[in-house]
């Protein structure tokens, strides 16, 4: 047998890092040459992901997109969309038809480490919940055994309603539906009883319905559902620019920069992790790979995380989602980002 030397080793843990690194900056590379962000996105989703007459896409998962055409082109309208289904978007992610989804989609271990993806962060923290008629007078989810569930496929809210129905000794009977659309259609209609799914989906489904006042949202959140964009493993490059759009958004927040007023701000900084944020002090977009206003033209052009969850899903939208848990880390929530240092 071959004596390994110190060299070999050296030499071999060399070569298999090179090998590791082979595809580092491969999607970076080919989005910077064909000029925008392919991004995946929901089926239509208001609040996340939503088309209007024109065809212009809104929501809070577009708005990351576009943070990431901001960072790496300086231009946030360089992205071009894909509306997914849940049961399309992971084979659209892993086939490279699209550069990330930004569609509401769950961080899980078996998504995060065993489907060739990786999570990049959560940019909504969420939980599965239901939505009924307020004429069946119902006041807690623990009523509705028996009930027949609606729910889309390809999610996990399958088997998270499953566990929670056998937990508490009930019985329903689930119907699932490819499309959120169509399954808030069947509820409408009387097909299901209640229709299971994240609480700020079922926010969203509840504007589309044609009285949304006759519907309510049990009080229960029944799982934990941390919710962000998604990249293909193995590319370092492009994974650390979608993770740090979504933390220049939190810290801009936090250091209470705006779209409004960033200008002023990164004329004036008021401390050096602000400075280092605006590219007004420091040389850190090269870590990136990117140019130091990158931060500065995500907050410029989309906004902080307070302005694009307000005018999205919060107060300024149709959903008036309350903040709750995606409030900054130092105002009752858990959102929290690491600084540009």
């Amino acid at each position: 047998m071959k004596k390994l030397t110190l060299a070999t080793l050296v030499a071999a843990g060399a070569l298999f890092g090179i090998a590791n690194q082979a595809h580092a900056g491969a999607t970076l590379d080919a989005v910077k040459k064909k000029g925008f962000v392919q991004c995946g996105i929901s089926d239509g989703l208001p609040g996340f992901s939503y088309a209007d007459a024109s065809g212009k896409f809104t929501g809070i998962d577009v708005d990351i997109c576009r943070g990431i055409a901001a960072a790496v082109f300086g231009d946030a309208s360089k992205v071009k969309y894909t509306p997914l289904t849940a049961k399309e978007r992971f084979t659209a992610l892993q086939s490279g038809e699209v550069d990330l989804l930004s569609r509401n989609t769950t961080w899980t271990s078996s998504r995060d480490g065993g489907m060739g993806m990786v999570f990049a962060g959560v940019n909504y923290y969420d939980g599965i919940g239901f939505l009924t008629h307020a004429k069946a007078g119902l006041k807690s989810a623990k009523e509705l055994d028996g009930a027949t569930v609606c729910i889309q496929a390809g999610t996990d809210t399958e088997l998270n309603v499953a566990d929670y129905f056998k937990a508490n000794n009930m019985k329903y009977t689930p119907v699932t539906f490819d499309r959120s659309d169509e399954s808030a259609k069947a509820l409408e209609s009387g097909r299901c009883d209640t229709l299971a799914s994240d609480q700020s989906q079922l926010y969203a489904l509840r504007i589309k319905l044609s009285k949304p006042g006759e519907w309510v949202v049990l009080p229960e959140v029944i799982s934990k559902e941390p919710l962000g964009p998604v990249v293909r493993r193995g590319d370092d490059d492009w994974f650390a620019i979608v993770r740090w759009t979504l933390f220049a958004m939190l810290d801009a927040e936090e250091m209470g920069v705006s779209s409004k007023n960033v200008d002023e701000k990164a004329a004036h900084p008021s401390n050096p992790d602000m400075a280092h944020l605006l590219g007004a002090e420091g040389d850190f977009g090269k870590d990136l790979k990117l140019d130091n206003k990158w931060a500065f033209n995500i907050v410029k052009q989309v906004g902080n995380y307070g302005e694009i969850f307000d005018r999205n899903v919060g107060e300024g939208s149709p959903l008036k989602i309350k903040r709750g848990l995606n409030n900054l880390w130092n105002n009752g929530g858990i959102q929290y980002a690491p600084p540009v240092r």
